[in-house]
């Protein structure tokens, strides 16, 4: 039996990954990888609609724990935290 090639792990930058997922879902059709081409089946946007989720509580929890460490309140913190873009 022969022993499986160890695959490397592929690390991306979340923004990139993330305008991946976004233009796959506009155009609704794999771009990248083994399954370029086929359809995304509902699986897979929902997989990409949780990776957007993630990604904005992750955007939105560093905002707070950044309020938070320059001495706002955390009624201020929340509200700075819920803002989207970068002018928070």
């Amino acid at each position: 039996m022969a022993k499986k090639e160890q695959k490397e792990r592929r690390w991306m930058i979340p923004s990139k990954r993330a305008k991946g997922y976004a233009e796959e879902r506009k155009k609704k059709v794999r771009m990248f990888g083994e399954r370029e081409g086929e359809q995304l089946t509902e699986f897979d946007k929902g997989v990409h609609a949780g990776y957007f989720r993630c990604q904005a509580d992750h955007a939105g929890i560093y905002k707070y724990a950044k309020a938070r460490k320059e001495g706002k309140s955390a009624k201020e913190a929340a509200q700075i935290s819920r803002k989207v873009g970068k002018g928070a």
